[in-house]
């Protein structure tokens, strides 16, 4: 079983094989979408295949669109020529349960894979000729919030950032000058609306791509590339908009054990590659079950019916509450306990911690315990549902291989935003948040995971963090196992509202934090019996 067109003729096998085929006629909506596209999608890694992939795949599947989706990867080649290419651009998408089982289905809406440079002459004609039509309706991005970047820290311009400004519109390389670029042919050829939609898992996505867009333009514009007319264009959201989104769906690396069920199962070539620019990806894409999409309607030139294939279709404030809820209250907090605690307690998976009796009940605490009385509510998902979803099916998947190393990493770039602003509703709520004793217990936690030493005594290594020196050095001379060694070393980090957004002194838990924190630095041991002291287990 070749995953091909020529190999999915043989639908017989594939059934047999538990793998789902799709119901529409694959090579005529390719060509239907190659005479009129009306959806281009940036960055055609893995949650792109299975997730956004999977939309355009259900619309065709249920007769509500004829069309896929034109893929064009602007950052690593390998990918188009050594995974969609070969497979004639069809994904095998793997769903991981919790329970351990598999769903497969082959999804057939990626229609076309374009390389996104100036330099692939091709593709790059390709492309300008399907920004010319004005038909399209959909511009849309997975790329990492990296992607967007366009200065460094120090604020200047990187230097692949500042070629692409002093070469112009017809030599773009980067992603925002290739978008750039793209969005001057269609002014060019009658200035048709379009959606630009940033779908990457950061907040305010859609500013960030706007922003980025519009700067590449205005430094054209500058240097005479592009006309005064074209900035107004972009600035008009009734003919150029860049709406707000918030994605949520977990998609590991391919899995091993996922390629060997699938080539027991009788499926060929499905080994995994790693890029030259290190993605690492397969022909095989397998995820989490539980996604989120929820998206600010705003499309000048008319839409799909996103809706119909589970998408939340709502305003910029709907959008921005959902991202709240979940970075808040429902996921991110969560995990940033399971993080720092997991270190501390020789934890290597996630998944596994949720079966520690301690942290299933800290994390119970913490999101449905403590952050429900405050939590912001979108209207459109139930924050108690979601979060019941998060700590019953999505955290404990051992499928996720997920680890508390990776999430503990710029630990402190998060806690004010996962826990300072709890800590704040609490105190407009209540005077104080004096109340509180799971998300306490988290920060200690974190405080003791910066000692790099483990409930056992042993040193390990702190994932990285830009504020790793500082706030070691802040800690010097404390020696788990010599409690008099404690001298009030944490003060200048609980109070750093820099940190957490509020002086957790002046929050009322200051104290609460540091005598956690002393307990769990007792000795070997410590960290596990604070725990159950103060979760009452």
């Amino acid at each position: 079983m070749k995953l091909t067109l020529e190999g999915i003729k043989d639908r017989k096998v594939w059934e047999e094989a538990g793998i789902s085929l799709p119901s529409y006629d694959v090579e005529a909506v390719a060509e239907a979408t190659r005479e009129k596209p009306v959806w281009v999608h940036f960055g055609a890694g893995n949650i792109f295949r299975i997730f956004i992939g999977g939309i355009a795949d259900v619309l065709i599947s249920e007769g509500m669109s004829g069309k896929g989706i034109t893929c064009a990867e602007t950052f690593d080649f390998d990918v188009i020529e050594k995974i969609y290419k070969p497979y004639d651009n069809l994904v095998l998408g793997v769903t991981l349960k919790a329970d351990g089982s598999t769903d497969k289905k082959v999804i057939g809406s990626l229609t076309e894979a374009l390389k996104s440079q100036a330099g692939e002459t091709r593709d790059w004609k390709r492309l300008k000729d399907i920004f010319a039509d004005p038909g399209l309706q959909i511009a849309s991005f997975t790329i990492t919030e990296k992607g967007y970047a366009l200065k460094g820290a120090d604020g200047a311009y990187f230097p692949f950032i500042q070629a692409d400004i002093d070469n112009g519109p017809e030599n773009a390389i980067s992603a925002m000058a290739v978008m750039c670029s793209l969005l001057y042919e269609r002014y060019k050829a009658g200035k048709a609306p379009l959606a630009v939609v940033s779908m990457d898992n950061c907040s305010h996505n859609g500013e960030k791509l706007q922003e980025s867009v519009t700067t590449m333009a205005k430094e054209w514009n500058r240097r005479e590339y592009v006309e005064d007319g074209f900035i107004a264009y972009l600035s008009d959201r009734e003919q150029v908009s860049f709406p707000w989104s918030m994605i949520d769906k977990i998609t590991p690396r391919p899995a091993d054990s996922v390629q060997a069920e699938l080539e027991n199962a009788g499926v060929e070539d499905m080994t995994p590659v790693i890029t030259s620019r290190n993605t690492y990806i397969a022909p095989f894409v397998n995820a989490e079950g539980p996604q989120y999409l929820v998206i600010e309607d705003c499309f000048p030139n008319g839409r799909p019916a996103l809706e119909k294939a589970g998408v939340y279709m709502t305003d910029r404030d709907t959008v921005n509450k959902v991202e709240r809820m979940k970075v808040t209250t429902c996921l991110n907090p969560l995990h940033t306990a399971l993080a720092v605690y997991g270190c501390v307690l020789g934890y290597t998976l996630i998944a596994d911690e949720m079966k520690d009796p301690l942290l299933n009940k800290l994390v119970r605490l913490i999101g449905p315990g403590e952050g429900m009385p405050v939590v912001t509510d979108p209207g459109i998902l139930s924050p108690e549902n979601f979060v019941n979803e998060v700590i019953d099916v999505r955290i404990p998947n051992p499928f996720m291989p997920d680890t508390p190393q990776r999430i503990a990493t710029d630990t402190s770039q998060k806690v004010g935003i996962r826990y300072g602003e709890t800590i704040k509703a609490y105190v407009s709520k209540y005077g104080d948040a004096g109340k509180l004793a799971a998300i306490p217990l988290a920060i200690a936690g974190w405080c003791r995971y910066l000692l790099a030493v483990d409930d056992e005594g042993k040193k390990f290594e702190l994932s990285a963090d830009p504020m790793v020196p500082e706030l070691t050095k802040a800690l010097e001379g404390i020696v788990v196992g010599r409690p008099e060694t404690y001298r009030g070393q944490l003060k200048s980090i609980l109070s750093n509202a820099n940190i957490f957004g509020i002086d957790l002194y002046e929050a009322g838990i200051g104290e609460t934090v540091e005598e956690m924190f002393r307990e769990e630095a007792a000795g070997p041991g410590a960290v596990r019996a604070v725990l159950k002291k103060y979760l009452n287990a």
